[in-house]
C-alpha cells in the first residue's frame, strides 16, 4: 500500500521506517492511508520521522472523517453495545501488555462469567486481539484511541475506582498464589478487596506457579502504577507478594525494584510494617546480588521497624535473614547466633513453620562449623516439623541440608539420596536457584564415589540452570566441569 500511494523509490530508501509505520498503523488500511497521504503531501519529510512521530495518536488527525483515524475507530465502536464500548475504554487503564479475561471482569467491575461475550465483541471488532488462550491485547494506537475515550467519557472518580478493583484483583490473586508456593511464617495483612472484583484462586502448585509466570509483566507494572496513583498501601503489599516468586525464580533485579518502590510508598504513608517489610526484602536481594554491606544495614532496619510495632514473627524472620547474609560472609559463628535468636523468637511465637525453616538453618550452620551429628539432629527435627505444617519449601531445603551432612561424614549414598528427595521437592516449588545449589552438592557426593559421568551430569544441570538465571556462580560451575574433562584425559 505504501508502495502504491508513495512509490518504490521513497519506500526502498527507508525499509526500515516502512515496517515501523505498518506496525505503529497496526497494519489497518485506513491507518496507513492516513499516513500516507501525509507523507505523499510533505515530501520534504523522511519516512523516518513519520514513523516517530506515530506514537501520539494526534499524528493521525486529518481534519475531516476521511483523514482522521479517531473517526474511523469510532466507526468500529458504533456497532457495539455500550458495555462493550466501556470496557474498550477501562481496557486502557490496565498496566501490562496483555490481559487475562479474570483480570479484565474485576477491572470492569463484572462478573467472570458476563465478561467473556464482551471481549468476543471486541476481538470481532478487530479492538482487541486474543493472541494466546485466554489473553487479550491491544495495539498500541487502539490503546491510544481508548484512553482518550476513557479520559472523554469516564469521571475521574469511575476511572480511580476501575484501577483500584484492577490492583485489588492483582494483590489478592498473587497473595493466594504465593501461599499456596510457599506457607507463610511471618505475614502480612491484605484490606478486603473492593466490591465488584473476584480475585482468582489457584489450587495447586503449577496453577499458582502458572498464574504468576503469565502475569509477572502486569505485576511488575502494578507496583509502580499504584504507587503513582497513590495506592501506596497496594504498592508494598503486592511487591512483598512478588518477592518470592521473583527469588525463587533468579528475577533479582526485577525484586530490588519493586522493593524499592515500596519501601518509598510505605514511607510516604508513614506505614513502619510496610517499611519494615520492604527493607527486608530489600536486604534479602541485596544478598543475593552479593551487596553484603547494604544488606546488613536494610535488614537491621527492618529489625528495629519490627520492633517498634511489636511483630515478633517478621522480627525472627529477621534474625534468620541476617544469619544467612553472615553465613554468605563466612561469619558462621555470627550466623548461629543469629539463626538460635530467631528460633527463641518463633518458640515464644509458637510459630512451627518458622521453627522449622530455623531448625534447619540452625543444622546447616553447625554443619558449616565442622559439627555434622549435631546438624543432623537439628535438621532431622526440622523435617518432623516441617512435614507436620505441609512446608514443601522448607522440607526442600532441609533434605539439601540432610544430604551435606550426610556427605561431610563421608555417607555419600544417602547423601545422594537426600539430594534426589531436595531435588523433587524443588522442582515442585520450581526454586531453580536452589535446585542448581543442590544439583552442584549432588555432584560432589557422585564424584567422592568416582562416579565421574554422574558428577558431569548434575553439574552439567546446574550450569544450565545457573546460566538461564544469569548468576555469576556459572563460570566457576564450567571451570569446574573443564577441570573434570581433563582429568579424563589420558
Amino acid at each position: 500500500m505504501l508502495v502504491r500511494r508513495l512509490g518504490e523509490r521513497q519506500v526502498a530508501a527507508e525499509p526500515a521506517a516502512a515496517d515501523q509505520i505498518a506496525d505503529r498503523c497496526a497494519r489497518l488500511p485506513i491507518a496507513l492511508a492516513v499516513v500516507a497521504a501525509r507523507a505523499a503531501t510533505n515530501r520534504h519529510f523522511s519516512l523516518g520521522a513519520i514513523a516517530d512521530e506515530l506514537d501520539d495518536l494526534d499524528a493521525f488527525h486529518g481534519g475531516d472523517e476521511a483523514t482522521d483515524v479517531r473517526a474511523v475507530f469510532s466507526w468500529s465502536c458504533r456497532p457495539l453495545s455500550p458495555a462493550a464500548i466501556r470496557l474498550f475504554r477501562l481496557l486502557s487503564l490496565h498496566p501490562g501488555p496483555d490481559a487475562s479475561a479474570p483480570v479484565v471482569a474485576s477491572l470492569a467491575g463484572r462478573t467472570p462469567q458476563s465478561i467473556g461475550p464482551l471481549l468476543t465483541e471486541l476481538t470481532r471488532a478487530n479492538l482487541l486481539t486474543e493472541h494466546t488462550y485466554g489473553r487479550y491485547a491491544c495495539h498500541d494506537l487502539l490503546r491510544a484511541y481508548a484512553t482518550s475515550l476513557a479520559d472523554e467519557a469516564e469521571a475521574p472518580a469511575d476511572r480511580r475506582a476501575a484501577v483500584l478493583r484492577l490492583l485489588d484483583h492483582c494483590l489478592h490473586t498473587a497473595h493466594a498464589a504465593d501461599l499456596v508456593l510457599h506457607p507463610h511464617f511471618s505475614e502480612i495483612s491484605l484490606p478486603p478487596a473492593a466490591a465488584g472484583v473476584t480475585p482468582e484462586s489457584p489450587r495447586s502448585r503449577s496453577a499458582a506457579t502458572a498464574w504468576f509466570t503469565a502475569e509477572l509483566p502486569v505485576l511488575l507494572a502494578a507496583v509502580p502504577l499504584a504507587a503513582r496513583l497513590g495506592f501506596e498501601g497496594h504498592a508494598w503489599r503486592l511487591a512483598w507478594t512478588l518477592a518470592g516468586f521473583l527469588h525463587r525464580q533468579g528475577h533479582w533485579q526485577d525484586w530490588l525494584g519493586t522493593q524499592r518502590i515500596a519501601l518509598a510508598a510505605a514511607s510516604r504513608i508513614g506505614d513502619q510494617s510496610g517499611q519494615g517489610q520492604a527493607h527486608r526484602s530489600l536486604g534479602l536481594a541485596c544478598s543475593r546480588l552479593r551487596r553484603h554491606d547494604e544488606a546488613d544495614d536494610h535488614l537491621r532496619r527492618a529489625f528495629d521497624l519490627f520492633t517498634e510495632v511489636g511483630d515478633d514473627a517478621a522480627r525472627a524472620h529477621t534474625c534468620l535473614n541476617l544469619g544467612q547474609l553472615a553465613e554468605r560472609r563466612g561469619q558462621h559463628h555470627e550466623a548461629l547466633h543469629h539463626s538460635r535468636r530467631a528460633l527463641t523468637l518463633f518458640r515464644r511465637a509458637g510459630n512451627r513453620a518458622g521453627q522449622g525453616y530455623t531448625l534447619n538453618a540452625v543444622g546447616w550452620q553447625e554443619g558449616l562449623l565442622g559439627n555434622h551429628h549435631s546438624a543432623l539432629r537439628s535438621c532431622g527435627e526440622a523435617l518432623r516439623m516441617l512435614q507436620e505444617v505441609g512446608d514443601v519449601q522448607g522440607q526442600a531445603d532441609t533434605w539439601d541440608s540432610l544430604g551435606h551432612a550426610h556427605h561431610q561424614l563421608g555417607d555419600d549414598r544417602r547423601a545422594i539420596a537426600c539430594y534426589e528427595h531436595a531435588l523433587d521437592l524443588f522442582t515442585q516449588v520450581n526454586d531453580r536457584y536452589a535446585e542448581a545449589g543442590t544439583y552442584l552438592n549432588l555432584g560432589g557426593s557422585h564424584r567422592a564415589l568416582a562416579d565421574l559421568d554422574a558428577t558431569r551430569a548434575a553439574w552439567r544441570r546446574a550450569l544450565t540452570i545457573l546460566d538461564e538465571l544469569g548468576d555469576a556462580g556459572a563460570d566457576s560451575v564450567r571451570a569446574d566441569l573443564a577441570q573434570l574433562d581433563e582429568s579424563r584425559l589420558p
